[in-house]
């Protein structure tokens, strides 16, 4: 069998954007993947497959899936074959990330300061108020240089019609980035020649960025400032990542045990005595960071690390308190947050959301739940979800009832049939369904985007759940010139 019959046999739903294939014919942009697919055997494919599998299984690439008893290290299903973006679309993608990011950062600082956008009422003040990451003990604090979102991963899908939605913020720690660089790597042992000859645009280069921008963080004008990168410890599910991206940095990754607070500044324990910190690139949540203002149950974090942050002696990276610009219920507001502080249109638009506080649309949701994909507005990783096209009645009804319970802490959108791309699965090429992660580094300099980001893909057919915790996987994704 040749790979002439892969592509041949390529069938894609008659309803869906496939970014491949369009009225049986290949797009432009996937051209030369195509040729490539058909100068290799289909024993070639599935070698490179086993050898994408063995580098990634010697490389340690692996994430942890807590709800799953058969053991929990597993290593991060990958794809062979990149999904490609033309420059036209990147620079769409860039533009709406970069507004959007803009307004973010904005909002952040007023709710945390004059909270003039409550006062305006363009949010309502007890959205903010039922918020559980809205963090009142952080008020008043000044961040350098205005920035709240140092590095976030906003989540793209693409619909029927091709148009890229945002479907989410995540602003607090966003991983997955070391996937993103590994997919690269991988993808140039698989196909060296493939990504020269296609233009794609490199990533490598963002351990470089991340670290610069880190530095310039830095509260104390030294030449060579102390970054470190705070884990919560092996234990984590992206400890590989954290470990991955100290060693790309050069900086030391220490737990909350190897920080100690002297008069209201931050010291790292080294063999050589006590050395000052003066930039926390963490990757802790907010509640776990300091046992004297949050949890007292906490052994991860730091006590009294708020108070030297307050007193602007060391630099939190992401700040402390964006998980209230995170909460899904407050992202339907980002657009009206872009006309309020930019007076701009977005640039990228959201998912149409319904709040479940608001009485008729939550009367309208009910009526149309088939239709509708339900969320617990605080909860990630594709946990506490509903999707009403494949929920039996007995689920259906149980979400209800907990809406009815507590409106808050649900939103509910329309289910979007999200873009396929071609996947070889089986010794097939068969379409699956993804989403996108660029990753975003706010910087005094501005917003650095690094082209391509980490493409998530649904491996089950015919699923819409793209999350590693949930059967997902992922591969390269190329950005061509």
């Amino acid at each position: 069998m040749d790979s002439e019959f892969l592509i041949q046999n390529y069938q894609t739903g008659t309803a869906l954007f496939d970014e491949m294939q369009f009225d049986r014919q290949i797009r432009l942009p996937y051209q030369k993947l195509v040729e490539t697919i058909r100068n290799h055997s289909i024993d070639d494919l599935q070698l490179k497959h086993k050898l994408a599998g063995e580098l990634f299984m010697n490389q340690g690439i692996t994430f942890t899936v807590y709800s799953d008893d058969a053991g929990i290290e597993r290593i991060f299903p990958f794809d062979i074959l990149p999904r490609i973006i033309t420059a036209a679309e990147w620079a769409h993608i860039e533009k709406g990330i970069q507004q959007r990011l803009k307004a973010l950062n904005l909002f952040l600082k007023d709710i945390y300061h004059e909270q003039q956008i409550l006062k305006d009422k363009i949010i309502p003040a007890e959205l903010i108020a039922s918020c559980p990451h809205y963090l009142r003990e952080i008020a008043g604090i000044n961040v350098p240089h205005d920035i709240y979102v140092h590095i976030s991963g906003i989540d793209l899908i693409r619909g029927e019609d091709g148009t890229f939605y945002i479907l989410e913020d995540n602003l607090r720690t966003p991983s997955g980035v070391s996937y993103m660089l590994e997919n690269r790597e991988v993808t140039k042992r698989l196909f060296p020649d493939l990504l020269s000859q296609a233009n794609v645009r490199m990533v490598h280069n963002y351990p470089l960025l991340l670290h610069n921008n880190l530095r310039a963080l830095s509260p104390r004008p030294v030449s060579n400032p102390t970054v470190v990168l705070l884990t919560p410890g092996v234990y984590n599910s992206a400890y590989y990542e954290h470990t991955f991206l100290a060693r790309q940095m050069g900086i030391e990754l220490v737990e909350g045990r190897d920080l100690l607070i002297d008069n209201h500044k931050v010291y790292m324990k080294t063999t050589a005595g006590l050395q000052q910190v003066d930039v926390i690139y963490r990757r802790i949540d907010d509640e776990f960071m300091d046992p004297l203002l949050f949890r007292p149950d906490s052994i991860l974090g730091i006590p009294g690390i708020i108070g030297a942050y307050r007193k602007g002696t060391v630099a939190l990276a992401n700040a402390v308190g964006n998980g209230v610009a995170d909460d899904k219920a407050v992202y339907a507001y980002v657009p009206a947050m872009i006309k309020y502080y930019l007076n701009e249109e977005p640039i990228l638009p959201n998912v149409p959301t319904y709040q479940m506080s608001n009485e008729d649309e939550r009367k309208y949701v009910f009526e149309n739940m088939h239709k509708m994909v339900v969320k617990r507005t605080n909860q990630s990783g594709g946990y506490g979800m509903l999707m009403g096209n494949t929920a039996s009645d007995e689920e259906i009804s149980k979400f209800k009832h907990a809406i009815e319970k507590t409106p808050r802490e649900f939103i509910a959108q329309p289910i979007i049939k999200l873009s396929t791309v071609p996947c070889f699965i089986d010794d097939q090429l068969k379409p699956r369904h993804v989403d996108l992660r660029p990753y975003a580094l706010c910087g005094p300099d501005g917003v650095q985007i690094v082209p391509g980001g980490l493409t998530r893909v649904a491996l089950k057919e015919g699923s819409l759940v793209v999350n590693s915790s949930q059967g997902g996987g992922s591969k390269d994704t190329w950005v061509i010139d």
